[in-house]
């Protein structure tokens, strides 16, 4: 078909020459123009394929066989090759649309030759069209299909995707605008896709929103799509240029309309039954899509969203602070957190499934309670976060309150009334945090000292709130560090048998001198510690340390009978501690009875079966259990009588004003009388003066402790000690 042809001028062009007759019996539609895109040659496929006779055409404007909407363009096309040979259209076959005389769409394939005619060399062109039958279209559709499901694979953003579908088949349906809509769960109109769709059409297809009755229609007859996007919009698609409409519903896999593929064409005349055909092929690829689509929104709906409650979660809400924070101006608001209070007691009692339920309703009281403004998030099991914009500190204790009247009203789980308790903490921006990690991690300080003070209520959070958070983040780290490096110390406080004034044993206490920071104040880094879950580290350090002491002391020849170690509250819940400690025994050759372990108050009222049974069994290895500041929390005797004790300390509180106050002296007798009686000793902490120490001795303490007798001191310097003694 490349080769060029020697055809007759164009007067004789169906006179009869030997070519002529070839092309005129050719199979194919042949046709021939001249130099100024007129039709000189028509053969009769070519009248069987458009409906029109030889005598309609020859002379005429190709244009005339094309559909409306590529007849302006087409001149200046042909005149941009012959003259640069530009986007060249010799030797070449591709699909194309034409338009019958019936005004009908024919799809076919077509190949055009250059026919140089003598004498001059005039160009003509001669072209070849077939047309194109279901199977090439299915051939053009399964093409897409797999170049739809090539980019799925990809990171090809989904709008992309469905961009590209409506592309290929507007090219491949000429004068046509195609349009792929998602069904919303709200059953409305979303257009994913639609870049050369009218706005006022689009416009009017967002504003539908689906019946029941559609939907039920659209399952049963997803071929009838059209009625919903085109019958009662045709006036409105005239308006615009747009006359005919195919349209196909999309139904997902789970049984449901989840969109609308549609055609629409801005050729008038007949409406050719092969588009459907078209559009109908589209569906199940445009279900594909839609689906990723879903799934992808879901996901990032799952990143962003608490799935049991529906409010943003911990990132999301850091995110949302971030770019309040970065507001420019003067604006104030406010972060609220709350806890409920003995949240695991509801799991433990009723099971998760109904702490579920409990959460759920307790979140859609929380949302009913707060102005829509209000951004409501979940940070964790049983906490929440309220962001209240442009709001100041007296604003927000006024809702704080409301919280705490309006949430602990009873919540009915399946006929289990429960009265939900909920600790608030109150951040504000920018009085009391610069950032959104701070703004949280304050509200949540105050929120835990409510719960450990006074659970039910709130607390504002301070500035000092968040120098002690840049103390807990700057000594955290370094305390961090220097337990890896070892460059914690142990000083060592005598203790002192009252009726002897012999030494009874010393108390191991933590020091800490920072290479950079200086000395570090006990009460300082182990606040710190326990904020930071790095106090059971220093006491682990601090039990094997006193044990290799013990044997250093003893291989120097000073003989110091047992070493009190402080231990934290979440030592005695690890059922390995008995094991550790006994392991430390054996390894440095120590009798169990010359270490003591310390507990506090906080043990004492833990009474589950994993704590009592490892204090039992710290007392089955021999070694001594001692009560620190009894008195100073919750103490009941009867717990008391219940754990292994074999020693008690009186507070230093008590011991202050010994000399001066009735009621002091009265607990501090009282005290003494009970150790006495339940066969343990009783250390007394905080001896300052002569007069305490007369005092004490008076009422038959056991054993005293205090800087009347010596401060803390390093190894080296208690061993001086005692020799001075």
């Amino acid at each position: 078909m490349n080769k060029q042809l020697l055809l007759p001028a164009p007067e004789t062009a169906l006179s009869g020459t030997r070519a002529l007759r070839l092309l005129e019996g050719a199979s194919d539609g042949i046709v021939v123009i001249d130099t100024q895109n007129n039709i000189v040659f028509f053969n009769a496929a070519a009248e069987a394929l458009w409906g029109y006779r030889q005598a309609d055409v020859i002379g005429h404007n190709v244009a005339m066989l094309l559909p409306s909407g590529m007849r302006s363009e087409h001149d200046a096309f042909i005149s941009r090759n012959r003259q640069t040979g530009v986007n060249t259209i010799v030797g070449t076959s591709r699909e194309i649309m034409f338009q019958d005389r019936a005004g009908k769409l024919i799809p076919a394939e077509l190949a055009i030759s250059a026919v140089e005619m003598p004498p001059a060399g005039e160009k003509y062109y001669l072209a070849s069209i077939k047309s194109i039958t279901d199977e090439s279209h299915r051939k053009h559709l399964l093409d897409l299909q797999n170049t739809v499901f090539r980019s799925l694979s990809t990171d090809m953003m989904i709008q992309d995707v469905a961009d590209l579908i409506c592309r290929e088949i507007e090219t491949f349906v000429p004068d046509t605008v195609a349009v792929l809509a998602l069904v919303d769960d709200s059953q409305k109109l979303q257009i994913l896709s639609g870049t050369g769709f009218p706005r006022r059409y689009a416009a009017a297809l967002e504003s539908i929103v689906l019946s029941e009755a559609d939907m039920t229609g659209l399952l049963q007859n997803p071929g009838d799509a059209d009625t919903v996007v085109w019958n009662s919009y045709y006036s409105l698609g005239i308006s615009l240029g747009l006359h005919h409409c195919w349209a196909s519903a999309i139904l997902s896999s789970r049984g449901r309309v989840s969109g609308i593929f549609a055609l629409f064409s801005r050729a008038p005349g007949s409406k050719p039954e092969w588009i459907r055909r078209i559009v109908d092929g589209c569906v199940p690829f445009c279900g594909v899509v839609i689906e990723q689509y879903d799934a992808r929104q879901h996901i990032a709906h799952l990143a962003r969203y608490d799935s049991l409650t529906g409010f943003l979660n911990r990132g999301a809400i850091h995110a949302l602070l971030e770019k309040q924070v970065g507001q420019p101006g003067d604006h104030h608001f406010a972060v609220v957190m709350l806890n409920l209070d003995r949240f695991r007691d509801i799991n433990e009692a009723l099971g998760h499934a109904n702490g579920d339920l409990f959460l759920k309703s307790l979140a859609e009281r929380l949302r009913r309670l707060s102005r829509s403004h209000y951004v409501l998030g979940r940070s964790s099991a049983d906490e929440f976060i309220v962001v209240l914009p442009d709001t100041r500190e007296a604003a927000a204790v006024q809702f704080a309150n409301a919280l705490l009247e309006g949430l602990t009203q009873p919540i009915n789980i399946h006929n289990n009334y429960i009265v939900p308790s909920v600790s608030i903490g109150i951040s504000m921006f920018p009085d009391t945090g610069p950032d959104s990690e701070s703004l949280i991690g304050l509200a949540e300080t105050a929120m835990r000292q409510v719960k450990k003070e006074a659970p039910g209520t709130y607390r504002i959070a301070t500035p000092e709130d968040h120098s002690a958070a840049q103390d807990r983040l700057l000594l955290g780290s370094a305390l961090r560090e220097t337990l890896e490096n070892g460059r914690l110390a142990l000083h060592y406080q005598p203790q002192v048998a009252a009726v002897s004034g012999q030494l009874y044993g010393v108390e191991a206490l933590s020091r800490w001198h920072h290479p950079h920071l200086g000395n570090i104040f006990p009460s300082r880094f182990i606040a710190v510690a326990e904020a930071t879950g790095q106090i059971e580290a220093i006491g682990t350090w601090s039990l094997e340390e006193a044990c290799r002491q013990i044997v250093a002391w003893d291989s120097d020849g000073i003989r110091v009978p047992t070493v009190a170690v402080n231990l934290s509250a979440g030592h005695f819940r690890k059922l390995q501690l008995p094991a550790t400690i006994d392991r430390l025994l054996k390894e440095y050759g120590i009798e169990p009875r010359r270490l003591t372990v310390e507990i506090t108050e906080s043990v004492m009222m833990d009474e589950n079966q994993d704590t009592m049974a490892v204090l039992h069994a710290i007392r089955t290895l021999g070694v001594g259990l001692s009560m620190d500041d009894f008195g100073t929390g919750f103490s009941s005797l009867s717990r008391l009588t219940r754990l292994p004790l074999t020693e008690i300390k009186i507070d230093r509180s008590f011991i202050m004003n010994l000399e001066h106050d009735a009621n002091a002296q009265a607990v501090t007798t009282a005290v003494i009388g009970i150790g006495s009686r339940l066969g343990m000793t009783v250390v007394t902490e905080g001896v300052e003066t002569e007069q305490q120490k007369a005092l004490l001795e008076s009422l038959h303490c056991d054993v005293m402790q205090g800087y009347l007798f010596s401060k803390p001191l390093p190894p080296d310097a208690l061993g001086q000690w005692l020799l001075s003694r």
